[in-house]
């Protein structure tokens, strides 16, 4: 079964089952390397009928390990799409209502150009012959396939954790694209401690023999023992202390007694064990490297002369920042200082911090009071838009 997964997530990065948009070298995408990507394609999933005044559509931006299969079956691992539940006819992002958009961020592997592509100039697959991405280039690519759709305006812009990051650069760089905007467990920049955690998972994927400079696919391996210990590591900083001691506390697994062995002995070994062998058949451990490297090189204040208010002046959009108690990843106080800089700058902005022990994941999780904020934000929004009452 790994093996069949392996397969179809390689078969979608350059024929993925979802919709597709190709940009030729007339349309090529500038990368704040300095460089021109040039041919390019997003892949997307759209949910939902864009209305004839096109004033319906929400931007949903993916997180890290995410993709475009927001509300629908995902085709390598057959899951239901990651925000399934709150997303579709008569859910709170109602599709009804809304025209939803999602697509897979550039420097991905689930059909947009990512490392795993192939380079057209040499017939293989990128590696690490991609430009290096920032999350300016994700939303500089997301914003020509809005255009695909002649939308001048997005109704809402939403997204948690690198979907939050873009939901912040879309505010900045297309503030007159955006009506309204919702960040949820994001910051405007990453910090030292969230550098360290995703440089310790780029060591392990390039400590790992298979990855050959990130030619692997030239080899017919994949770095699967690095690339998993990084989702390891990962996936820890998603949780909370509260959440892993009531889940799994010291809890033996299958077992009535310690081995004295590095077998897995406890639950949570045997958790983060299946949490890192699972990630290897759905994603490409180059575009790990990619991804996190632009959540690492995110910082919005710097790109505007060193003040965060710079980024929101004269903006018209209307923002709602959601955290986390117990996000340890992005703590509140990351979403208190954007809050901080949007007031200075005059915006119109609302804050909501939800009372949780599921740490940074909460945000993917069925979290009532989330779906209370959101929904309440929507709402609101709907009815200063002009759009019929939700």
């Amino acid at each position: 079964m790994a093996a069949a997964r392996a397969l179809k997530s390689r078969n979608e990065v350059e024929n993925p089952t979802s919709k597709v948009l190709k940009f030729g070298a007339d349309k090529p995408l500038a990368l704040a390397a300095g460089v021109m990507l040039s041919p390019f394609q997003i892949a997307y999933q759209t949910y939902g009928t864009l209305n004839e005044a096109r004033s319906n559509a929400i931007l949903v931006c993916h997180a890290l390990t995410g993709d475009q299969h927001v509300a629908n079956d995902n085709p390598v691992t057959g899951k239901p799409g990651w925000w399934d539940v709150l997303i579709g006819p008569g859910k709170i992002i109602d599709t009804d209502r809304f025209f939803v958009i999602c697509s897979n961020v550039i420097g991905g592997c689930l059909g947009s150009t990512g490392p795993a592509s192939i380079n057209p100039a040499t017939d293989k697959p990128y590696g690490l012959d991609l430009p290096v991405i920032t999350i300016k280039d994700m939303v500089r690519a997301q914003a020509m396939l809005v255009d695909h759709f002649g939308i001048d305006r997005l109704f809402c812009v939403l997204g948690g954790s690198m979907g939050g990051m873009q939901v912040l650069e879309w505010a900045a760089s297309y503030p007159e694209r955006v009506f309204s905007a919702l960040p949820i467990a994001a910051g405007a920049r990453h910090s030292a401690q969230n550098i360290a955690f995703n440089e310790v998972g780029r060591q392990a994927v390039m400590a790992d023999p298979d990855w050959h400079g990130g030619t692997y696919f030239e080899t017919g391996k994949r770095p699967e023992k690095g690339l998993a210990v990084a989702r390891m590591a990962a996936h820890i900083t998603y949780l909370s202390e509260a959440a892993l001691h009531r889940k799994f506390g010291r809890n033996l697994q299958d077992r009535d007694a310690l081995t004295f062995g590095f077998d897995a002995d406890f639950q949570i070994e045997s958790y983060l064990r299946h949490q890192g062998m699972t990630f290897v058949d759905r994603f490409d451990a180059n575009s790990y490297l990619y991804l996190t490297r632009a959540m690492d090189y995110f910082d919005l204040a710097a790109d505007h002369g060193g003040l965060l208010a710079n980024a929101f002046v004269g903006t018209s959009t209307r923002f709602c920042l959601v955290s986390f108690t117990s996000d340890w990843l992005f703590p509140t106080e990351e979403s208190r200082a954007v809050v901080h800089a949007l007031n200075a700058a005059g915006a119109s902005v609302s804050f909501v911090e939800i009372e949780t022990d599921r740490g940074h994941d909460a945000f993917l999780l069925d979290e009532p009071e989330l779906f209370a904020a959101i929904n309440g934000f929507l709402r609101s929004a709907a009815r200063a838009r002009g759009l019929e009452e939700l």
